[in-house]
């Protein structure tokens, strides 16, 4: 079998445009706890099941191991500060931004591209990450552009795209 480096690996994907979110829940004391990932994609539409994965030596690993729903919040071009902050180490996250509690008590941005709601349907082992599949239960869209991630920077679609796409 060939042997693939994990540089090579990483420079692969992260060449792969992805939006960005911000994954939301409320740990076992009803804090809310939170964190950027690209690591999502949708999985099902009959149920409606989406994906994503969390690094096992993730300091929130507990918090989402343990809860039985998360917010997936996909974030607008202009919400590069909450991608930022949500990756970072910092303590009290929800502490230095604008955010709300959902009807069904979670965490959400306001201003995001769209909030998918959802219930944990199953989590799998996979290597150095769990990956949770979450039964979509509430969606809120709003008409504005995504956040992307690619080759380690964060950004919008430049204006130019949508041009083109209008003349199609």
């Amino acid at each position: 079998m060939e042997t693939i480096s994990q540089v090579e690996f990483k420079r692969a994907l992260g060449n792969y445009p992805t939006g960005v979110t911000v994954i939301t829940t409320l740990d076992e004391n009803n804090k809310p706890v939170g964190l950027t990932a690209n690591s999502f994609a949708s999985v099902s539409i009959d149920p409606l099941l989406i994906l994503w994965s969390l690094d096992k030596k993730s300091s929130l690993y507990n918090a989402f191991i343990q809860t039985s729903k998360f917010a997936i919040n996909i974030l607008a071009e202009d919400q590069e500060n909450l991608c930022s902050l949500f990756a970072s180490k910092v303590a009290d996250r929800f502490g230095q931004c604008e955010w709300d509690l959902s009807e069904r008590q979670l965490p959400v941005f306001p201003g995001a591209l769209s909030q998918l709601e959802c219930e944990v349907y199953k989590k799998v082992d996979a290597g150095d990450h769990i990956i949770f599949i979450g039964e979509v239960i509430h969606i809120s869209n709003d008409d504005k552009n995504p956040l992307l991630y690619h080759k380690r920077n964060f950004g919008a679609i430049p204006e130019e795209f949508y041009k083109k796409v209008a003349k199609v």
